[in-house]
């Protein structure tokens, strides 16, 4: 069983409202990542719990929080607010690095859908973001940032989710760091199909541990 030092809830101060939040560090964590999910859902999506739950088990942090309060997300233009979104993530981003928990930890973004994009915007803007991972992403949703992302992204598609595997290799052409799609077989949009979210879980797992890296002082 993976050993923990943090693991709470927390509220995340965003301006007028307040941002519902999960916090989980394990023990041995050196590294957090921050998810950024897609429209129409939450910190309880499941499928981004699934692959939460694979980094905490590889002793990464995690922070799965709402980018929209739940008064913000029953207006429906708001869930394809990229600039909001971003906005919210990047604020979250800030917050997070002045906990003492987390002091000098490296920082990774795993955006889903539309949070793929948010995500990527979020990175162009801090560049101090170390890795990206989009699963089902719309990273053409940042297209005009794409080529100011250093941060290492990585982009999964499943081969059966042809229209947003095209939008993906058409981002893809544009990210300005180094980067990799991966093409998950037989996966559809929501990688519903047995065992294609352990394949996520663990490409995002392997290239988080190659880029959320500790800083030697």
């Amino acid at each position: 069983m993976t050993s923990t030092r943090y693991n709470k809830e927390v509220n995340i101060p965003m301006g007028k409202v307040i941002l519902k939040g999960e916090l989980f560090i394990p023990q041995e964590s050196e590294a957090i990542v921050i998810f950024s999910h897609g429209s129409g859902s939450s910190r309880f999506s499941i499928r981004n719990r699934m692959v939460a739950t694979y980094l905490q088990k590889e002793n990464f942090g995690t922070l799965l929080f709402d980018l929209l309060t739940e008064e913000e997300d029953e207006q429906y233009s708001n869930r394809f607010n990229i600039d909001l979104l971003t906005h919210r993530l990047a604020g979250t981003t800030l917050w997070l690095e002045e906990l003492a928990a987390v002091k000098n930890c490296p920082i990774g973004y795993f955006g889903a859908s539309t949070g793929a994009a948010s995500a990527l915007k979020a990175a162009a803007l801090l560049p101090r973001i170390r890795a990206v991972v989009s699963r089902g992403g719309r990273p053409d949703l940042a297209m005009e940032n794409l080529p100011r992302v250093k941060a290492p992204t990585l982009l999964i598609v499943g081969s059966l989710d042809q229209d947003v595997l095209k939008l993906n290799q058409e981002a893809y052409a544009q990210l300005g760091g180094e980067k990799k799609l991966e093409v998950v077989d037989g996966a559809t949009h929501l990688f519903e199909e047995r065992g294609k979210m352990e394949i996520v879980s663990s490409l995002a797992a392997n290239w988080f541990a190659k880029y959320l890296t500790p800083v030697k002082v």
